[in-house]
């Protein structure tokens, strides 16, 4: 068993890092100040540098690398700003996925190009009103009529929403109960009947839009099924890789706020000596890096165990989870270590530890994590109705 990257890996990985440090910096801060998302023509620049699609298939215009190659690039990019890092992250882990793995070919070729091309972003719609953690309970619906598809719903706290140009709907294609009448339809953004509610104002993440979506009997073509009533396992297989580019971002939230602790504590003096002189911030610097290189061996274990395919349930969660807390607890370290520079908005420590906090609820939740690990470990689902 060999931990090492290869020459290839780092070469990547350095490329990643220095592109993103040099050239996203400044749009970072951007970003956060306004609230806006990263402009498409930098999505069109990072496609042309090769960080987009690492680990879409050559033949829909990606690199046809590996998950964890992806996840290099995911995580460089998310050290300087997840808002920076959120396009790679939705084209290399999130719905994309789901249309490679499961769409139909005609669906495929019309979509998963021009994503890797940066011409569009594709998010995912999952949750509702009235159904989030308990997703089985969502109420969108979709009945196929001829060779369209109609869909009438609302969704709730999509990431893209409002912003994105395609959505990956979770909804109800039967009448079937619970997860068998669920499946998934790709909608665009510009599709008549479709509409949005007033952008979030989120905590974190600013820079990523999130916004109710209304389906008022919006029509698609049939073409654009991507998993029929009963497919909701296939849907939750894909998301195991968006559990891991959830893990990244927070893996990549605690790196940053570890290396600028780090360089903080060795340029801070009081009572005449740089802190990091003194033992207690040397035991945090200690625990602050032991959970880091913990969460990254976790996920980059995820990633290589699913090789092409799609990681397991047990392995994406424990990242997943592990890496939620871990990114909370380093991030209020740091923040702490900094004393007020840290607290302060004219530093990034302040948005790392409100960004951090996003990634345990987004995707699921820390708690419905450690029910996943439970569950995959005793071989059975639990039911939570009960």
């Amino acid at each position: 068993m060999d931990f090492r990257l290869s020459p290839e890996q780092e070469a990547l990985r350095e490329a990643a890092r220095r592109f993103a440090r040099n050239e996203m910096t400044a749009v970072a801060a951007e970003l956060e100040e306004k609230n806006e998302p990263l402009p498409a023509a930098w999505r069109r620049k990072y496609a042309e540098m090769g960080f987009l699609a690492v680990n879409l298939p050559e033949a829909y215009g990606g690199l046809g690398l590996g998950h964890l190659d992806a996840l290099l690039v995911l995580e460089e990019f998310a050290k300087v700003s997840p808002a920076v890092a959120f396009p790679i992250f939705e084209c290399c882990v999130g719905p994309m996925r789901a249309i490679e793995h499961f769409g139909g070919e005609t669906l495929k070729r019309r979509v998963l190009p021009a994503a890797a091309r940066g011409d569009i972003v594709v998010a995912v719609a999952m949750s509702e009103p009235e159904a989030g953690s308990a997703l089985t309970d969502l109420k969108t619906r979709a009945a196929i009529e001829g060779d369209r598809i109609v869909v009438t719903g609302q969704k709730r706290w999509s990431s893209g929403g409002g912003h994105s140009d395609g959505y990956v709907v979770y909804c109800r294609l039967s009448d079937a109960p619970g997860a068998k009448g669920i499946g998934a339809v790709y909608v665009e953004k510009g599709t008549e009947g479709v509409s949005f509610g007033k952008p979030e104002q989120l905590m974190g993440f600013r820079g990523i839009p999130s916004a109710d979506i209304y389906f008022d009997a919006v029509r698609v073509p049939r073409d654009n099924l991507i998993v029929p009533a009963g497919g909701f396992p296939k849907l939750m297989e894909a998301f195991d890789l968006e559990r891991c580019g959830n893990a990244t971002m927070a893996l990549a939230i605690a790196a940053a706020a570890l290396e600028d602790a780090l360089a903080y504590a060795q340029e801070r003096r009081q009572f005449g000596k740089p802190i990091v002189e003194f033992q207690a911030v040397q035991l945090k610097l200690a625990e602050m890096a032991m959970k880091v290189e913990a969460s990254r061996l976790l996920i980059w274990r995820a990633a290589q165990n699913a090789a092409d395919g799609l990681p397991s349930l047990l392995d994406s969660s424990l990242a997943k989870c592990f890496a939620n807390e871990m990114a909370r607890e380093v991030a209020g370290a740091a923040l702490q270590l900094l004393g007020a520079y840290g607290y302060s908005k004219a530093f990034r420590m302040e948005q790392r530890l409100r960004d951090a906090w996003g990634w345990g609820i987004a995707g699921g939740t820390i708690d419905i994590q450690k029910i996943n690990i439970a569950a995959a470990l005793a071989g059975r689902r639990f039911d939570q109705r009960r």
